[in-house]
């Protein structure tokens, strides 16, 4: 038995070496999300989340304005590490491009979490149903984090479920 354990251990210890070799692309490029109907996309601005205040927030405020939603959680490390991404570009497109950060979380565990990891973009709290609306666009698993990038007309342009690529973000937010 303690033969098995160690064989285990070992395999485990090769896949995780394998997995965090530097050379490995991590960043999700984008792709173009499978055809959404209306109704889907009604049930995604329809989302009314709650602020690090605790006021609610509804997602159409920002309609007519090309929004970069990614769904995250505080437990979710890919999450924690491309927030500074998304957080730098949040600045560098400010007035041009809204982001905003919908966390699987309840407002009190974000606020906390925003306090060790501030951030230039909107963060909202939904619990884990706020995730539910991203399945049509492509997060069958609805795992996290998941991004969504809408254009002026609210309609999806491109997502990504895991960690976002920068290069690939900037490419689209060029364009639109």
């Amino acid at each position: 038995m303690t033969r098995w354990w160690l064989a285990a251990g070992l395999l485990a210890l090769a896949a995780m070496a394998w997995l965090l070799r530097p050379d490995v692309e991590r960043d999700r490029p984008l792709s173009v999300p499978p055809p959404v109907s209306a109704a889907d996309m009604a049930a995604l601005n329809a989302l009314v989340l709650y602020d690090l205040d605790g006021r609610r927030q509804a997602l159409d405020q920002w309609r007519g304005r090309v929004l970069v939603l990614n769904f995250w959680a505080t437990w979710c490390a890919p999450c924690r590490e491309e927030m500074p991404i998304l957080s730098d570009l949040a600045e560098h497109y400010r007035g041009r491009v809204q982001f905003v950060g919908i966390a699987a979380d309840s407002a009190e565990k974000v606020r906390v979490f925003a306090r060790t990891m501030p951030v230039s973009y909107a963060l909202l709290a939904g619990g884990e149903e706020a995730i539910e609306p991203t399945k049509p666009l492509g997060n069958l698993p609805l795992a996290v984090p998941f991004t969504i990038v809408l254009d002026h007309a609210g309609q999806p342009r491109a997502a990504a479920l895991g960690r976002v690529s920068r290069a690939a973000l900037v490419e689209l937010l060029d364009q639109l």
